[in-house]
């Protein structure tokens, strides 16, 4: 049974960087960028027009930003101990509302406390995008490990994609965030992760996403490889908007 009671995406982009990338990012979805809020201005949301959110906003001093996950449980240090149990490590703790872990492959997330922030839930009824996954980038000594323990931590299945050299989670259908495994050609390293967006027509986005000040970096046959106004990466996959339960 899944522990995990809402998911969110995080964007993490360099301080200076933040604010040319979270108005491209709000365009690109068809969101609002919520009012900030940390000390320094450093979180917002992006909101949907109507439904809950999934995608936050955060400033980073990092110069290479990136993606994280932030995952809502009802007890963070009962769920922290049996990641680590599971091949986690613990990077730190904010309170006893966050604990900062690292998978046993190195792809940083959050296990965060739940407070119904969703608001009225998902809402999936018109979307012609949605930025509603995780794609972690896993080099093929890490690859059982990851693929073991993703769904051991969230409780939902692992599941072969139609395309060879992919898996994902099977994720309950309250919930907007997907999270996909891609088996990229190193051998070792680090376990990266990059956004995806699903799209009704993933040829009429590219040409939004470009208007918007993306640039193309690769097309493929299922999707389309793109670099945001500040660099970060990220695709645009011909997945539909709304899936069927467990896609």
């Amino acid at each position: 049974m899944s522990t995990v009671r809402w998911a969110w995406i995080f964007l993490d982009t360099p301080a200076p960087d933040a604010e040319a990338s979270w108005r491209f990012w709000s365009e690109v979805t068809r969101t609002s960028v919520a009012p900030t809020r940390g000390d320094d201005g450093e979180f917002s949301t992006l909101v949907p027009p109507r439904g809950g959110a999934w995608v936050k906003l955060q400033a980073v001093g990092d110069p290479s930003g990136g993606v994280h996950l932030d995952l809502d449980v009802d007890d963070v240090h009962t769920e922290a101990a049996r990641a680590e149990s599971l091949g986690a490590e613990r990077v730190g703790a904010i309170g006893d509302t966050v604990v900062v872990l690292r998978s046993p492959g190195g792809f940083t997330f959050c296990l965060t406390t739940y407070r119904g922030e969703e608001g009225d839930g998902l809402v999936r009824e018109g979307l012609e995008v949605a930025l509603d996954q995780v794609c972690l980038d896993v080099p093929r000594a890490a690859w059982d490990v990851e693929a073991a323990f993703w769904p051991a931590l969230t409780g939902w299945e692992l599941r072969d994609s139609d395309e060879p050299g992919f898996a994902y989670l099977v994720r309950p259908g309250e919930l907007a965030v997907r999270l996909l495994l891609q088996r990229v050609e190193e051998d070792d390293g680090q376990v990266r992760g990059h956004v995806d967006l699903a799209c009704a027509d993933r040829a009429a986005e590219t040409q939004r996403h470009v208007a918007a000040g993306a640039s193309v970096v690769r097309e493929h046959h299922f999707w389309t490889v793109m670099a945001d106004p500040v660099g970060r990466v990220y695709c645009l996959t011909s997945r539909s908007p709304q899936p069927p339960p467990g896609r």
